[in-house]
This record gives structure tokens, sequence and C-alpha cells, in this order.
């Protein structure tokens, strides 16, 4: 029997996917002990305390163990899977048959370069290719896991616990190539990535080839038809009093973060929050004219955009706004740039990922920033990087009708903006009383770093912008 030795067997560890993080809950594994697996293939999935992140192996080999179960928050470095990588097959009580030779490998199709995908892994360069499958030589991986599988149904051995069926290794070596987002939409859609024809470099699928195979798609079966979805969501959860009295959440991930964050920014930030009514209704008829506009097609246009925009130009205008305070040093560091965060209410939580150097943006570039912003967070696969460095944040709590609130500070930021419900109100205008769109608008300021003026004057200048858009043009 052959003895498998230590040296070949090798640990992946828990890696920092951010910047500090110190733990990350397993969600997902997408291997079984005697997987077979390759160089960047995705073995599981983790969440952070600030997104979900799918972790590449950075070595060839076949799994041996998985340390931890799914639900199991594990330690930055701590060893979560080890993988044999001495090329031999996965563990069985008796060696494979020597009937079937393992295909030589071919020095051409070896790796030279890596290019790192999360923090210190990575996966194959752009010249290199993954070996073909051969059709009709099994590896000696699968020529174990058959004998063991045979010999469990002849009574003659013991088969491996938790080996999976033979086919599992291949079906693992031929997963699509696509990034997390676009693996949610074509699950929301019901199309099968194995049928998608790539258009992306190396064989990427992008979103636009889901929606090609979606247009393709026969239309013998039915099909999803959004104008009929109900009203109220249907996941919306309900109260029901029929069962126990109370129900434990454990505090983890997402939600742990944001309340500590939230806390210790509450607490270390003296807050101040001015509001102001505003009418909206040029503003509003603008976002429509700019629907139609040839350069803004096929972008998010709405009126967060134009908030946004205003926001930016108040800022240009009032530069010292855009700050943080160093309490270490006991300094004020005036940002020369904007980061402009959008809190954004996912499954896991409220996070804050921001666009970075808006101030720099077209009102086109800022369009589809904010759509790719909204659209990957709701897939729930905003990277960590995405959500830091910001400088300050636009809330928008009038999309559950609100009429407005008092927004607490993202931490290390000096202004956020709560922007209410825009709702038809009676309102005078030019001396009458006349139905208007309105909204109310509440700034939230750390008062050590914004005195009453200056949160006034950038407060008063969004809403001038916003009462009078083309001062867009004038001031921006």
């Amino acid at each position: 029997m052959t003895t498998m030795t230590e040296a070949s067997v090798r640990e992946f560890k828990m890696p920092d996917v951010g910047e500090g993080l110190t733990e990350a809950e397993i969600l997902k594994w997408y291997v079984q002990p005697g997987d077979t697996v390759t160089d960047g293939q995705v073995v599981c999935e983790v969440e952070t305390a600030k997104a979900a992140v799918e972790l590449p192996i950075p070595y060839d080999g076949v799994v041996r163990e998985l340390r931890f179960a799914e639900g199991t928050t594990v330690d930055v470095g701590t060893a979560i899977i080890t993988v044999d990588v001495s090329g031999g097959a996965a563990p069985a009580a008796e060696p494979a048959p020597a009937a079937a030779p393992v295909p030589a490998a071919e020095p051409e199709e070896k790796p030279q370069a890596r290019q790192p995908v999360l923090v210190g892994y990575g996966v194959a360069a752009s010249s290199t290719k993954r070996r073909p499958r051969k059709g009709t030589e099994p590896t000696a991986a699968e020529t174990a896991v058959q004998a063991a599988v045979q010999r469990e149904l002849n009574g003659h051995g013991h088969a491996v616990a938790a080996q999976p069926a033979p086919e599992a290794p291949a079906v693992e070596r031929a997963r699509p190539l696509a990034k997390p987002p676009v693996r949610k939409l074509a699950k929301d859609l019901g199309v099968d990535l194995a049928t998608v024809t790539p258009s992306g470099p190396e064989g990427v699928i992008t979103r636009e080839d889901v929606h090609a195979a979606v247009a393709a798609a026969p239309a013998a079966g039915p099909v999803a038809v959004p104008e009929q979805a109900p009203a109220v969501p249907a996941a919306a959860p309900v109260a029901s009093y029929d069962g126990p009295r109370e129900t434990r959440v454990p505090i983890k991930g997402v939600r742990k973060a944001t309340a500590a964050a939230m806390v210790g920014s509450a607490f270390t930030a003296p807050h101040v929050t001015e509001f102001v009514t505003v009418d909206v209704t040029r503003t509003m008829k603008l976002v429509e004219e700019l629907k139609q506009d040839k350069d803004l097609q096929g972008l998010r246009v709405n009126p967060l955009l134009l908030i946004a925009k205003a926001l930016l130009v108040a800022i240009k205008r009032n530069p010292d706004v855009n700050a943080s305070w160093d309490e270490a040093n006991q300094e004020i560091v005036l940002k020369h740039y904007v980061n402009l965060g959008i809190a954004a209410a996912t499954p896991r939580g409220l996070i804050v990922p921001n666009i970075k150097d808006a101030h720099a943006k077209t009102l086109p570039q800022l369009a589809e920033s904010l759509g790719e912003l909204v659209a990957t967070a709701r897939d729930g696969r905003t990277s960590p990087g995405a959500m830091q460095g910001g400088t300050v944040t636009i809330t928008n709590v009038g999309v559950f009708g609100i009429d407005t609130g008092t927004p607490i500070l993202n931490p290390g930021e000096a202004a956020i903006l709560a922007v209410g419900a825009i709702k038809l109100q009676p309102w005078v205008h030019k001396g009458k009383v006349k139905p208007r769109q309105l909204t109310t608008l509440a700034l939230s300021f750390d008062h050590r770093l914004v005195d009453g003026e200056l949160g006034s004057k950038v407060l008063a200048d969004i809403a001038a912008i916003l009462e009078q858009p083309k001062r867009l043009i004038t001031w921006g």
C-alpha cells in the first residue's frame, strides 16, 4: 500500500480578502474530499464583515479534508482545506490498478505566471490553457474512486467516506468562467451557464452573453413576465405568533460590522442634522428629458443621479465639508477628491459602497457607475475595496416612502445626506398654491469639522440646484 507523505499535503488558509479583516464565515463549499481541483478553481464562498467572496485554490491536487463545516466562522490565517498535491490518487483502501495509465503532462501547458484575483492568490496567465480532459483515459484519481466504489458493491472492501460520484471532479473542472454577479443574473433568469457561449477575454461569460442566451431560448416554455409580479414581495417576512415566543439570531458578518461602526460613529463624532424641504418639480422634469437623451440610453437615470450630482457641485463650492478628523495626529484631513458612498440595503445588511473619484465623472459616467454599484450590491457581490475610502455618503430613505431621517455618519466621513420620498403636495409657487413635487433633505455632519454655517451652505446649495437644475451648468 502506498503511503501518502505529509510533504505532499498543502494547507489552504483563510486569506484576508479585505484590509485588516480578522475572520470570515464559510457560506458554501463547492468541493468535497476526493474531488480534483485545479489552480484558480473556486472551492468555497465566504462572508466577511464587508462582503461575500469566492475563494480560488492556488494549486492543483486532490482534496483531502475540509477542516470546517458551512456556517463556521474562521479566523484569518487558519487552514480551512487540505489538498494532496503529489499528483497521486485520492485516498483509498488499496492502490489503484496499474492498467489505467496516467496521461503524461504536456510541458507547454504549464502556467508561466499568475495574475492575482485575491490577496496572495491567482489564476493562470492568459497565455496558458487548462489541459483538455481525455475522454477515454481516466485519471489516477478517477481510477481510485471507481475501484473503491466497485469494492463497496462487491463487498470486498470499504469505499472512502464521503467520496463523490466519479463524474464530480469533471464537473468542477468544466465549471464555466463567470464573475459572481453574472452567475447571480444567470440563476435569476434560469440560464445554465454551461450552455452560454462566452465572449469575454479568456472565455469569461459576460452579462451580455447571459441576456443573449435568454433571447435565443425557444419560446415553447412559460416565460416570467415582470409586470405579473405581485405588488408585495413574496419573500417579505410575516410575523407569526403561533410558534416559539422568541428567536435568537447570531450577530455576525455585515450586520456585526455595521453595528460596531455605527456605535463608534454615534459616540465619537458630535452629530448635527439640518433639514430643508425642496420643490423638485423641475428636477423631475429634467429626469424625464434625460431618459430620452441618446448619450444616456441604457444607463441608470433617476432623481438620485441628479441629487448625487447636486451634492458633488455643493462640495466643489464648499470643499471643507469633504474632510475627516484624525484623532491620533490631531489633524483635519481635507480630501481633494470625492469617493461618493451610496447606502444600499442588501440581504446581508446595510452596506455603503462608494463611487471612486466621483467628482471627476461626467453625468453619463456617474450614471454608469451608479448603475453598476446598485446592481453589484443587489447581487450581494460588492467587493471589500468598494466599501473603503469613502469621503461623503447619500442614503435614500425615500425609496421606503419615508419623508426624511437623521442619518448617522459613515465612520471617517464628515457628512451624510438623507433623501426623503418625493411626493406631490400643495406648495406656494409664483404666489399661488399649486401641486408640486416636494422632498425633504437632511444633512448630518460632524460638528468638530463642520460648523452650522458650512453645513447650512452645503444643504442650501443642494436645495438650490434641485429647485433650479440649470444651476448644474453654471455652478458645476
